[in-house]
């Protein structure tokens, strides 16, 4: 894989370097936010951009918006020393894909690696519809009538595990279990941040109420789409 790797800590951007080089990725490193977003809307293509919350210049969150503004919908793995639910709900709204907090280990940042670019490449679920709600897995697409909607691709998992099971409650579990590499080392409330976003750009936008909130059960798909 070509990995685009933003940290400004020069010490642990060279250990990520080496680390992953001898996995046998390519690896390109950016110690700033301004070289890193160059290099995100520019460099590319990448399968993976690792990219630190604080930095010099444009930060973390600012670039990745960014990204998905410009169309680059390149998996997003957001490296930080900050902790907290508002803090990774903050990196989802701005399009990034999975948090990681520092410390962490080289093992772990691998397979959250790996996960991602299993998720962002081998989705191969066909066309998903919930009235005019319309989700290809496979494509990373997703829309509202005419509107194009653009998500990452934990969001794109996690809609696409509930409107394969249309007026079904789907567990917060299951859909862990489905959408998450090492479901059982997560809080399952991480599920919670999940659906908010999504809800925020599928249902508020169109004065829609497509996922409902199935107390004690978990989340279910209006079959109509809202």
């Amino acid at each position: 894989m070509r990995i685009l790797v933003v940290e400004d800590e020069q010490g642990l951007a060279e250990s990520l370097r080496r680390g992953l080089a001898a996995d046998g990725h390519i690896v390109d490193v950016a110690h700033d936010g301004h070289r890193g977003l160059d290099l995100a809307l520019a460099g590319g293509p990448y399968d993976v951009v690792l990219l630190d919350l604080m930095l010099p210049g444009p930060g973390g969150h600012a670039i990745c918006t960014r990204m998905r503004a410009h169309g680059v919908t390149t998996p997003v793995l957001m490296l930080t020393a900050k902790d907290g639910e508002h803090d990774e709900a903050e990196g989802l709204d701005a399009g990034a894909d999975d948090y990681l907090t520092k410390p962490f280990s080289f093992v772990v940042l691998a397979a959250r690696i790996r996960a991602l670019v299993r998720r962002a490449g081998a989705v191969d679920r066909g066309i998903l519809r919930a009235g005019d709600l319309v989700l290809d897995p496979r494509d990373r697409r997703c829309r509202r009538g005419e509107r194009d909607i653009e998500l990452t691709a934990r969001e794109l998992g996690v809609l696409a595990c509930l409107m394969e099971r249309p007026g079904r409650a789907v567990a917060k579990q299951d859909i862990l279990d489905e959408v998450w590499d090492t479901p059982h080392d997560i809080d399952p409330n991480i599920v919670e941040v999940y659906v908010s976003s999504l809800r925020k750009k599928i249902d508020a936008p169109f004065g829609r109420r497509s996922i409902v909130t199935v107390h004690g059960a978990g989340y279910r798909m209006a079959p109509d789409g809202g």
